[in-house]
Formats: structure tokens, sequence, C-alpha cells
């Protein structure tokens, strides 16, 4: 089953149970997909799928930060519960462990040597683990990494 599939099979259970929080949420991110197709003039894979939900879920941890600071609680649980749902349709994410081990291997593999170099191991860490870590995660990691070396 694709990712469209289960998001249009998830909206219509939604829908059934009445379930506002769930039914706003698919609705909203298949309307993100259908317009990001649209832009880019093509049908989307899951891959590019993927990568949709995972802008989503980027903006609800962003819109979280900003509303603990403007002190509004309420917008906080909405876009917790809106995140949480969307975290269900990513595929498991690495732990900082396992993203270290893999930038291990990608900083020997470009024979990276310092904190300078960080601009050679971003993106073919980011690439090999494309839906697996978050850019911030990776980010942080090779940064402690390569200030090590």
């Amino acid at each position: 089953m694709t990712l469209k599939e289960r998001l249009s099979d998830d909206l219509k259970a939604a829908l059934r149970s009445g379930d506002a929080v769930r039914k706003v949420t698919i609705r909203g991110t298949t309307a993100a997909i259908r317009n990001a197709e649209i832009a880019a003039g093509r049908v989307y894979e899951d891959a590019d799928i993927l990568q949709v939900l995972q802008r989503e879920v980027k903006q609800r941890r962003d819109s979280i930060e900003e509303f603990k600071k403007a002190g509004r609680q309420d917008l906080v649980d909405k876009e917790s519960a809106e995140l949480a749902l969307l975290q269900g349709y990513l595929p498991q994410q690495m732990s900082r462990v396992q993203v270290a081990d893999e930038a291990r291997v990608v900083i020997a593999e470009t024979g990276a040597t310092g904190p300078a170099d960080k601009n050679k191991v971003m993106p073919v860490l980011i690439k090999r683990l494309a839906g697996q870590a978050e850019g911030r995660t990776i980010n942080e990691v090779v940064t402690t990494l390569l200030a090590e070396i």
C-alpha cells in the first residue's frame, strides 16, 4: 500500500469515526502533497511524499516551539497531537548513536579532516539517511564529530 493510499484510507476512517484532529491533519497533509505535485508537475512517489511529510513534521515542531514561547498551551497541544499523528507515517527514526556511526563512515569516505569539511560530509550523509533522521540531528552530530578531529 502506497503512502497516498494509506493517507486516503486513514482519512476515510477519520471521517467515519468523527476524529477531528486526524481528519484536519490528513486533509492538510494531502493538500500539501497535491500542491507539491502541482508545483513539480508530476505525481509523487512514496519517497517524494516522505519529504513532504518531513516538512510537515518540521513545521509542527517549529510551531510548537513558538507557541510555547507565546504561552499558548492550547495551540501547543493541538500541534503536538498533529505531530504525533504525522510521525506515524514516517519510517522509524535512527537514534543519535546510529547517526553518529553512519557519520563516522561518511567522514572516513570523504576524507574530512575538520569543521571546514562539513560541506563535504553533510550532502552525502543527508542523502544516505533520507527519511531516517532529521537534518537538525545530522547537523549536530556532524558538527560534534568534526570538532573532535
